[in-house]
């Protein structure tokens, strides 16, 4: 529910009655007074009011995934966070495998998606990030162990070696793994969505 027309005895329990039904907060509504009670805010007669819900990045964000949960046929409940810079939406069910896809490559494109979405038509850009089932985490820690295998295989055999394909993220995360080793270098070639990292002994 977006929208809701809500009656008291003054305007201020009217606002109150109809937040609690929406289940929403004083800043997350738009509030138009239909009526006052009595000629005044303080009026005692029967007050209306109609409080629309904001149209903000979490609502559209939460509007796109449960429309595409409904047609994959998917239960699942969304823990958003907001901040200025990033909003933050964890997916939270039973059996979400396919969510996340090979190498996390569903989760990827289903964030992607979601970026477009709560960045149409806004003027600065909001990075957006999606998970379930701690997938990140256990990724991200697959990753700086792997990092840090194949640096040392480098280092030994004095041969390069040239990673799979990864999206920015995940070369990030390399990169930023072995940038302190001083007998390392990485950088990536190649072009999206084939660019990959290479990693080498200096020499």
């Amino acid at each position: 529910m977006d929208e809701i027309i809500a009656k008291g005895k003054t305007v201020d329990e009217a606002i109150s009655k109809g937040l609690d039904e929406l289940g929403l907060s004083l800043d997350e509504v738009e509030i138009e007074i239909l009526e006052d009670g009595g000629g005044s805010l303080l009026g005692f007669g029967k007050a209306k009011v109609m409080l629309t819900r904001k149209k903000g990045v979490t609502n559209s964000a939460e509007n796109f995934l449960t429309e595409v949960f409904a047609k994959m046929g998917i239960s699942a409940n969304l823990n958003i966070e907001e901040t200025d810079e990033m909003i933050s939406i964890d997916i939270i069910g039973n059996n979400l495998g396919v969510l996340i896809g090979h190498r996390g490559e569903t989760l990827d494109a289903l964030q992607y998606l979601t970026s477009l979405v709560v960045n149409k038509g806004s003027e600065e850009y909001k990075r957006t990030l999606l998970d379930t089932e701690n997938y990140r985490l256990k990724r991200e820690t697959a990753l700086v162990k792997l990092a840090n295998k194949l640096a040392k295989k480098v280092i030994e055999t004095n041969r390069r070696v040239k990673l799979e394909p990864m999206n920015p993220y995940e070369r990030r995360v390399i990169h930023a793994t072995l940038q302190d080793n001083p007998k390392i270098r990485t950088y990536s070639q190649g072009e999206d969505p084939y660019r990959n990292v290479v990693i080498e002994k200096v020499r």
